[in-house]
């Protein structure tokens, strides 16, 4: 799952991006409203926290403008004000859901994974018998618990968001490990890897395929031929 933090407050928001790093979340930081207006236009994230105080455009307006501009990314509000019409002004604005500060890290938490669930109703992404279920951060196939470290299960999440479809290197790289990889690397065909020992290689039926000289997909189990992995 991929956050964008918009908070000017540095302290507050280096203390996010650690605690939602540490629970397993990729995260991207903003300082001001207009940054955070520009990177949430211009990259793909699942969720959006934005304080409503901000320098250079408040969070009110660059929620506003991102509906206009018709980003439905779920967004949490932060804020200090408490009223009633506060927490109406903020849900009016297009916002999802609304958490005043001084607030609990175990209360943000339970909001995105509300927002998660709303957002996915079925609360689990299914594929033939594997079963990755993003608010409890779990995996099964065929019944039986995987343990997957936070970048193999994102890399799992992502190609289970798109079933039998082609994804290249680059587009896993820029999801997953947006600007952290510099120069060639190996680092995908190494988590492939990782992933394939752990959802594939215990079952009879393989559904992590290596497309040569293209990328990766998972493929429905009735549509496979004979196959060349990697």
């Amino acid at each position: 799952m991929h956050i964008l933090v918009i908070e000017d407050n540095q302290k507050l928001n280096l203390s996010l991006r650690q605690n939602l790093e540490a629970e397993g979340y990729r995260v991207d930081s903003a300082y001001d409203g207009q940054e955070g207006q520009d990177i949430a236009e211009l990259l793909s994230y699942d969720l959006i926290i934005l304080d409503v105080l901000l320098p250079k455009k408040d969070g009110l307006e660059v929620c506003r403008e991102l509906r206009r501009r018709r980003v439905q990314t779920p967004i949490l509000l932060l804020t200090a004000r408490d009223s009633i019409d506060d927490r109406v002004q903020g849900l009016d604005s297009g916002a999802d859901d609304y958490l005043v500060k001084p607030f609990a890290m175990r209360e943000l938490l339970a909001r995105l994974r509300a927002l998660q669930r709303r957002r996915h109703p079925q609360g689990r992404l299914t594929f033939a018998d594997l079963v990755v279920d993003p608010a409890l951060h779990q995996v099964m196939r065929a019944e039986t618990v995987i343990e997957l470290t936070p970048k193999e299960f994102a890399l799992l999440e992502y190609l289970l968001l798109h079933p039998d479809q082609v994804v290249t290197r680059e587009m896993i790289e820029s999801r997953i490990w947006n600007d952290e990889l510099e120069g060639s690397s190996n680092v995908v065909d190494v988590y492939i890897r990782r992933l394939r020992r752990k959802i594939d290689d215990p079952f009879p039926v393989k559904l992590l395929e290596t497309v040569r000289g293209i990328g990766y997909r998972l493929r429905s189990p009735q549509r496979h031929p004979a196959r060349e992995f990697v």
